[in-house]
């Protein structure tokens, strides 16, 4: 009889295996979710505030540092030269320029994709034709595509437009 006793306690009934199993899993699921609440409070207490509060509250910050940031000027190298077509009331056109821009780090974007910004400019000045460059009207809206064409090839490949203005510095039609 003794022998049948000890066989009946060796053997686990499989419904305390599975009460065990999911008590385990609850305590695991309760531990995971009160670390996830006190490290969500612990870093709101830090702040002060939620952590979505927090990123819009450093955004700001960047925006404002990126404010104190110096405008500088930056002049292209050499001028850009587009012929006018046969028959336009100039052949030529000559237009040298000084950018308005916030930082250093802009203007090392501008050295860098400076190939891109002429071509898109000396398309801009073929798009807007001699007779029209003539007129002021016509100088204010080059200079409006010049500055929007600049800024979309930074936007483009340095990611932030810091452009502020474009100015002509010299301006030849013959």
């Amino acid at each position: 009889m003794a022998e049948e006793q000890g066989k009946s306690e060796g053997k686990k009934s499989p419904l305390k295996l599975i009460l065990i199993i999911v008590v385990v899993l609850l305590a695991m699921v309760a531990g995971a979710a009160g670390g996830y609440f006190y490290m969500a409070k612990k870093a709101e207490s830090e702040h002060g505030k939620p952590d979505h509060e927090v990123k819009h509250e450093e955004e700001k910050h960047d925006e404002e540092h990126a404010e104190a940031v110096p405008e500088v000027y930056y002049e292209l190298p050499s001028p850009l030269l587009v012929n006018f077509p046969a028959g336009a009331s100039a052949k030529v056109i000559k237009i040298s320029l000084t950018i308005l821009t916030k930082g250093e780090a802009s203007i090392e974007a501008m050295k860098k994709h400076e190939p891109m910004i002429r071509n898109n400019l000396l398309m801009a000045i073929s798009t807007i034709g001699a007779d029209k460059a003539k007129t002021t009207e016509g100088k204010q809206e080059l200079r409006a595509m010049m500055l929007a064409e600049i800024g979309k090839v930074l936007e483009k490949m340095a990611g932030k437009n810091t452009v502020k203005d474009v100015y002509f510095t010299e301006f030849v039609m013959q």
